[in-house]
């Protein structure tokens, strides 16, 4: 990325934290049109499953159930300007034949085209 992008997506970054109130969490509306709100759902169950693998392989070879998670569809989300933007999300997803809520948190930096899933568990809500 050029210096001259880095600099506008970092004033952007900048502006968008002023108006969102100083990096406070803003709820995102109608998530279940958002494209890429539902793909950063499915990127986060799909790194879960990818850093879980270990687990699912000794469960399936020990007759256990898969664990393995097939991501639904993300039913709510917020985002807040950090460095970068952090998305929380709450994740429909389905796992052994049965829906469950999970809770993850991902961080995008756009401006050198990365994200990376910070947090996954069960949704206690």
């Amino acid at each position: 990325m050029a210096k001259a992008e880095v600099v506008i997506v970092l004033s952007l970054l900048l502006v968008t934290t002023v108006v969102d109130g100083l990096g406070g969490r803003m709820r995102i509306n109608d998530v279940k049109k958002n494209k890429e709100v539902q793909e950063l759902g499915r990127f986060s169950v799909e790194e879960y499953n990818r850093r879980s693998q270990g687990r699912l392989r000794f469960s399936l070879a020990n007759g256990g159930p898969s664990t393995a998670l097939v991501f639904s569809q993300v039913v709510g989300a917020e985002k807040q300007v950090v460095a970068g933007i952090k998305y929380y999300l709450k994740i429909k997803a389905m796992q052994g034949g049965v829906t469950k809520t999970f809770e993850s948190v991902v961080l995008v930096k756009p401006w050198v085209q990365s994200k990376d899933l910070l947090n996954f568990s069960p949704s206690t809500h």
